[in-house]
């Protein structure tokens, strides 16, 4: 079954330094972009991370220091991947909870401001665990009948991911093809950010997930605590959390005045001082 888009939808999947959201680096970036007419654009990328990749790593991707050495860091690839990306919804598998809080990290560290708004999310993983409870190369085994080869290369679990959604689809009658009901139905807890710091609760309110506040609301906190958004801005948490943070302290604020122009300003001062 082909998917039915409204807006272009971006498979990708990510191969890291590592497994830290906050701290880790991509190291190969595979993007399958599907058009709402059908027709595809694809890309991958080598990218030097500019830190050690770890022997653990390596030994699940097969890709060394020495192999990216050369290649391009990820600020210099930003804007063309963020470009490639900017007018789609987004899929992967385990996307949810690694692949975009992880992407969001690095176009934020490389200036660009990335978010999710006006942006749903569709992770194949959840469908499939939801469903069958089994891995991407057993899925695309399953729903594919194929065997999944060059496994742990971004290309090719990319490529993977993009047939077994669309093998889903054609599986459960259930599952109704659009992007809306396929996010909906590949979250889990819904969070304000990616790395699930911060959820909100049954009634839309922003809530923390960890900590000696666990389960208070964002705004009751910083009202009662100021500094502790200052805390988590100076800490080890992820870029886009601190985001978060920030922008719900900017809410709670209120909308930012207008500047004033410099007539307005005159006219201010010659209020004040009783100038004519």
């Amino acid at each position: 079954m082909e998917l039915n888009l409204k807006k272009p939808l971006v498979f990708f999947d990510l191969e890291t330094t590592g497994i830290n959201i906050a701290t880790d680096r991509i190291v190969e970036i595979s993007i399958l972009k599907i058009f709402p007419n059908g027709t595809q654009e694809s890309k991958t990328w080598l990218v030097n991370p500019e830190i050690e990749i770890s022997e653990q790593a390596t030994a699940v991707h097969g890709i060394t220091n020495e192999k990216v050495v050369n290649e391009p860091t990820f600020k210099e690839l930003a804007e063309k991947i963020n470009e490639m990306i900017a007018d789609a919804d987004l899929a992967g598998f385990n996307s949810n909870r690694f692949d975009i809080p992880l992407l969001a990290e690095e176009l934020l560290r490389a200036g660009i401001d990335f978010d999710m708004e006006n942006r749903k999310a569709v992770d194949v993983q959840v469908i499939f665990h939801k469903k069958e409870q089994r891995t991407l190369s057993a899925g695309y085994k399953f729903y594919c009948g194929k065997d999944l080869e060059d496994a742990h290369s971004a290309e090719a679990d990319t490529m993977a991911t993009y047939e077994i959604l669309k093998a889903q689809l054609d599986k459960y009658d259930d599952i109704e093809n659009s992007v809306e009901v396929l996010s909906e139905f590949s979250s889990h807890t819904k969070r304000a950010d990616f790395a699930g710091f911060i959820l909100f609760d049954d009634n839309e309110q922003e809530i923390f997930s960890f900590g000696k506040y666990k389960g208070r609301t964002v705004e009751e906190v910083l009202k009662e605590n100021p500094g502790y958004n200052s805390w988590i801005q100076q800490a080890d948490f992820p870029l886009y959390t601190k985001k978060v943070l920030r922008q719900i302290k900017e809410r709670m604020s209120g909308p930012k005045q207008p500047e004033m122009s410099d007539e307005e300003k005159l006219k201010a001062l010659q209020q004040k001082f009783n100038l004519r």
